[in-house]
């Protein structure tokens, strides 16, 4: 059985650094592969007596009507295939080339009418992948933490589940399946005692917890998981990430994670915990 990666994404968005990762991991990599050669990769691989098990393909979006076409292609002949699109903001793009002083492969005109073609004809692809990583904050080590929170082992039902706490007044996340607004709960910031305290503190979480609402709240959210969750895996989606969030993401979102990730477990999931805000 081979199992197939297709890295791809915004030029400067990490995927050469995403490459290494994958490389770490054991995976037979292929950078900057041009989409005509995807389908002869995937025959090679798939010969008989072939030792190639995995394969992380990071190939560029020049011609995107090419790429997709050579998707198509390795799905149709592959056991396995998943798309991981790396993302970024314009401003930290437009950063990230005038540090490095290199062209972008798509300039013509200036920059930032470069990034922006770019990132129109990358919608449908885009829209295609299994997961989305937007790297606009991410340092080399974290988005290799990230890849390797997805990558270095497998969920055994199939699909990967994240759960991440965060605080709106700090921005939304923008690489995650389901948002969830816990700022109709009570705030435990207004409470002295519990201020400098994070949900990850007991006398936080059951601050949380002692109101009917939360109790109400979790429960129905059970009842969606319960709906959610198999046609998800049925559906075949590989990847699920849960956010929740509150005013600042340190009280209440960080509790509620740490509550639904308890409800994934009971579920059959193994879900990988981030709190993203909570040392803000």
């Amino acid at each position: 059985m081979s199992e197939f990666v297709l890295i791809t994404g915004l030029s400067g968005a990490g995927r050469s650094q995403a490459a290494n990762v994958f490389e770490d991991l054991g995976w037979f990599v292929i950078d900057n592969l041009p989409p005509a050669l995807i389908e002869k990769v995937a025959e090679l691989a798939q010969q008989p007596g072939s030792t190639i098990e995995r394969v992380a393909l990071v190939v560029g979006a020049r011609d995107v009507t090419e790429l997709t076409a050579a998707l198509g292609h390795l799905r149709a002949e592959a056991d396995a295939v998943r798309i991981v699109f790396l993302d970024a903001t314009d401003d930290v793009l437009i950063r990230r080339y005038e540090d490095t002083r290199r062209r972008h492969p798509h300039e013509e005109g200036g920059l930032t009418d470069a990034i922006v073609a770019e990132r129109a004809a990358l919608e449908p692809l885009k829209a295609e992948a299994d997961v989305v990583i937007d790297t606009s904050d991410l340092n080399v080590h974290q988005l290799r933490e990230r890849l390797e929170g997805l990558f270095a082992a497998e969920d055994p039902v199939g699909m990967q589940t994240s759960v991440l706490s965060f605080g709106y007044k700090h921005g939304l996340p923008l690489d995650v399946d389901l948002v969830i607004d816990c700022r109709f709960l009570p705030n435990p910031h207004w409470v002295d005692e519990l201020r400098p305290h994070t949900g990850l503190d007991p006398e936080v979480r059951d601050y949380v917890f002692s109101f009917r609402q939360t109790k109400e709240f979790m429960k129905r959210l059970g009842k969606l998981l319960d709906l959610l969750l198999p046609a998800y895996v049925a559906e075949g989606k590989s990847y699920l990430t849960i956010a929740m969030g509150c005013t600042g993401g340190r009280h209440r979102s960080v509790a509620i994670t740490e509550a639904v990730g308890e409800l994934l477990r009971d579920r059959g999931f193994n879900p990988r915990i981030v709190h993203r805000d909570v040392d803000r």
